[in-house]
């Protein structure tokens, strides 16, 4: 039996593999947990070979389902019971006992679709026989090559038996289906102790027989790893005409179908008690798959993390000269965008242009011409950068940098002073919200909801008629563009501090997930070196 400390190793590979329930190395593991304290046997081969036959032969009487139709459809346990009978376990639970083996043509056979029953769990006979009785217990396990679920019934059961008896057929000796099952289903899967069983021989000719024999013996010593001494593991067995003899009581007959001479060396090797043996041979085999698939997933890590570290090494060296340049290039273009906004620069390069626009009502015209485009451009310089950085460095872009033009409304102004005379009758700017209207004679400039009176203005006009239309509109136009510079500066700095923020680097981080799963791998194939193993 294995160890818990084995099974927990065992166990502990699954998970850290993540070895799915459909894996076949899975699935040997698991095999190995089920096995029995009885030496137990297992007869496989293909349909319609004779291996219940040769079963029924062996126990003297017709406890399993032979037909010239395939009929098996399960793994039947045959073990030591006082009187013949058949117990089926079903997948929702219940458990039916009956005396005989009849019930097995209910629950142990193929449908009329050629498929096994899905809602049996286990079915066992029980049987008064010496070798039974000795702590053997008899596998019959479905044909081969014909549905595929028989065969992952099959192969699941080889990995639990302490020893395999293949039937061969005499009269069709080892068919390219057979080969590859003694390589893929056998050896490639650590099971080197078989016994080979020819049914059919009496069916060929003599000189046939000697022929089949010669080809079997070259491929039988490949398969005797813990075969006792003195046993041999190639037998002719006719079973049909050995469990006639059998039936009918005829030793001679018995004697000549080669059945005795077999049902000997069974006996011998049952004694042997491979058992003990068997088990460790199969759990080192799967000790060396599991270390190998976890070495081999070590590898594949250690690989992954090296690549993904030099790249983000080499990312890490771009994004950092690239912060330089974009950082550079966004200084500059925000020093240039804010000298344009100073007043100075503004009021020198503008404030005509303005106030010739106010006086001829096309200010609208002005502002939404070279004025706003120059501020469009300067933006557009600044965002640039700000685009860049969000690209490079994965970064969420920031809000857009807006920029703000006082709305001007004119709406019917009065005649002039040149045109009326009259020294008290000006033009006034009232302004609601962001809007500026002429008309009127109280003046006053509301920006971004803030009012701001014309305090030097109005008291020149109130004191003195000879102010003309053009000097007023220069004031108008000097106080627009002082509005327009301290509202962008403002925004300026507030998007510069903003923008900033998407200039930085994340540092260099190691693979965390990785590197835990690194240590999870190292660990467990620590546990199965082989000092580790001896504790186990």
């Amino acid at each position: 039996m294995l160890s818990q400390a084995l099974i927990d190793a065992f166990n502990c590979a699954i998970g850290v593999l993540e070895l799915k329930s459909d894996s076949p190395l899975r699935r040997e593991i698991e095999a190995l947990y089920d096995s029995r304290s009885a030496f137990q046997i297992a007869v496989f081969g293909s349909f319609n070979y004779g291996k219940s036959t040769l079963l029924n032969a062996i126990l003297g009487e017709r406890a399993l389902p032979i037909d010239l139709i395939p009929t098996t459809g399960a793994a039947i346990r045959v073990c030591y019971g006082e009187t013949l009978q058949t117990r089926i376990q079903l997948t929702d639970g219940r458990e039916v006992v009956e005396a005989g083996t009849e019930v097995l043509k209910q629950f142990a056979i193929l449908d009329d679709d050629r498929r096994m029953r899905e809602d049996v769990s286990s079915v066992e006979v029980f049987c008064p026989h010496p070798l039974l009785q000795s702590g053997v217990e008899l596998i019959d396990l479905p044909g081969t090559n014909d549905r595929e679920a028989q065969d992952e019934l099959v192969r699941a059961q080889l990995l639990k038996a302490d020893l395999v008896i293949q039937v061969l057929d005499g009269r069709k000796l080892m068919t390219l289906g057979e080969r590859e099952q003694l390589r893929d289903w056998l050896l490639d899967r650590g099971i080197t102790t078989v016994v080979f069983v020819v049914n059919f021989l009496n069916l060929l000719e003599l000189e046939d027989q000697k022929q089949v024999y010669q080809r079997l013996r070259f491929v039988a010593e490949s398969f005797r790893a813990e075969l006792p001494a003195g046993v041999s593991n190639l037998y002719r067995v006719d079973a049909l005409p050995a469990l006639r003899s059998r039936l009918k009581g005829d030793q001679a007959a018995a004697q000549s179908s080669g059945l005795p001479m077999f049902e000997t060396a069974l006996y011998s090797i049952a004694s042997h008690d491979q058992s003990k043996k068997k088990q460790p041979t199969k759990a080192q085999r799967l000790i060396d798959q599991i270390k190998q698939a976890l070495q081999t997933k070590i590898d594949e890590i250690e690989t992954q993390i090296a690549t993904e570290t030099t790249v983000a090494k080499q990312r890490f060296q771009i994004q950092r000269k690239a912060k330089a340049l974009i950082e550079k290039g966004f200084a500059a273009s925000v020093l240039e965008f804010h000298t344009w906004l100073e007043i100075d620069n503004l009021l020198a390069t503008y404030q005509f242009q303005a106030a010739i626009a106010l006086q001829s009502q096309s200010f609208r015209a002005w502002e939404t011409g070279e004025f706003k485009r120059s501020a469009i451009d300067y933006q557009q310089a600044i965002v640039k950068w700000v685009h860049q950085a969000c690209e490079m460095f994965d970064r969420d872009r920031p809000h857009q940098l807006l920029i703000t033009f006082p709305n001007l409304a004119i709406e019917n102004p009065n005649p002039s002073i040149e045109q009326t005379g009259l020294p008290d009758e000006v033009p006034i700017a009232v302004a609601t919200g962001l809007g500026w209207v002429f008309g009127g004679l109280i003046g006053a400039a509301v920006f971004g909801g803030a009012s701001y009176v014309l305090d030097k203005a109005l008291d020149q006009l109130s004191s003195s008629s000879e102010k003309s239309n053009s000097e007023i509109h220069q004031e108008l136009a000097k106080e627009y563009l002082i509005h327009f510079s301290r509202l962008n500066l403002a925004a300026l700095a507030e998007y510069q501090k903003v923008a900033e923020r998407t200039f930085t680097i994340d540092p260099l981080q190691s693979q965390t997930h990785q590197n835990y799963q690194l240590q999870l791998l190292r660990a467990t194939l620590e546990r199965f070196d082989e000092r580790n193993i001896r504790e186990l």
